[in-house]
Parts: structure tokens; sequence; C-alpha cells
């Protein structure tokens, strides 16, 4: 199968950096974490989450905090105002109605403020499910690799879904970003990429 080839292709030319979804101590950091990465860079969101965490070690303090405060601590991730807010009202769900713990259900974690597709799907890959989170690197890689046609999250979703087996699904994103942020160099990604392709 060229497409796992591919794959294992991808991670051999990868560093094994720390994505801002991995390594957290409990479930609700990981699903907060991966929030707070959208549209920001993963040297940002790590030690910034880290701050956040230390300060509100439990997810009932997070949701009793002041969004001044939260917005201090996180103010160099991208759309910081609305991440505060949207992070406090999503700890204070969690403390309510699941007992701090993140339901490992793709459609209530989408009711929580703050969580799109992308993050739910990469916080269910995190928590071991079969799920895959679709963002900026790997919407251009598996257009660049033919993967997909699709520019679409939901369509480049499912495209992925039909071409590799389940059990690789959680796999994906994290070996597609990690290649992604090795290499940032436009011209040289492509050239690798295409390389990847005809190999």
């Amino acid at each position: 199968m060229k497409h796992l080839k591919q794959l294992r292709e991808l991670k051999k030319h990868s560093s094994n950096k720390r994505l801002a979804a991995e390594e957290w101590n409990k479930p609700w950091q990981t699903l907060i974490a991966t929030a707070l990465s959208a549209r920001t860079k993963d040297d940002t969101t790590i030690p910034v989450s880290n701050e956040l965490f230390s300060k509100y070690n439990i997810v009932e303090k997070l949701a009793k905090a002041k969004i001044k405060d939260v917005e201090k601590i996180i103010r160099r991730v991208n759309y910081y105002k609305t991440k505060s807010r949207n992070i406090i009202n999503c700890a204070k769900i969690l403390s309510k109605r699941y007992n701090g713990k993140p339901p490992l259900d793709f459609n209530k974690l989408t009711e929580l403020p703050g969580v799109g597709r992308k993050t739910a799907n990469v916080f269910l890959s995190e928590r071991g499910k079969d799920a895959i989170g679709v963002d900026t690197h790997i919407a251009y890689i598996s257009q660049k690799l033919g993967w997909t046609k699709s520019s679409k999250p939901e369509i480049i979703e499912e495209d992925l879904k039909k071409l590799f087996p389940r059990k690789h699904w959680s796999s994906l994103n994290p070996i597609v970003v990690k290649f992604g942020q090795t290499h940032t160099n436009r011209k040289k990604k492509d050239e690798l990429l295409n390389k990847i392709k005809n190999q």
C-alpha cells in the first residue's frame, strides 16, 4: 500500500518534537492545550499551557478563574481573548457535567466552548481512540501526496479514513504535523514531498 509507505517516509524525515496535545497528565489538560494550539505554534502553546496548568492545577480552579488572569497568562497565543473565555466556560461544563473528565465522544466534545472538529479529533486520538485531526499540515501534505483533492477538513478526514486502515488513524496527525513542523521551508518541503510521492 503506497500511502502507508509514504506515511513511514514522513515519519523517517521528522524530528520527534513534542506536540501541544502530547504528554499532559490529565485528559482535561490535553483538551485545553489542544484548543489553545489552534492557529498558534506548539513552541508557544506548550510553555503557555504549562504556566496555565501550574496556576490552575485542577479543572475546578480554571472554571472559577477570572478572564483577565487567564488572558494575562495566555496572551502569547493567537485569539487569546476569545480562547480565555472559551477555556473557562469549557472548564465550567467539564466540572458540572462531566466530573472534570472530557467525554470520549465526538459530538459531546464539539458542544464544548472552543472545541471544534480538529480539536475534538486530536484529543480523541491522544486518548487512544480512532480519530483523525485535520489541521493545515494534514490538509497541505495530504493534497501534495495525492491522498485527497479537497481543501475542506471534513472531506479530507473522510478521504483519509477511506484510504488508511483504522489502526493508523490516530497516528496520522502526529506523524504528518511533526513532518510539517520539521520542514518549514516550503520549497524544500515540496521537493521532499515530491520525492516521497514518486518513490
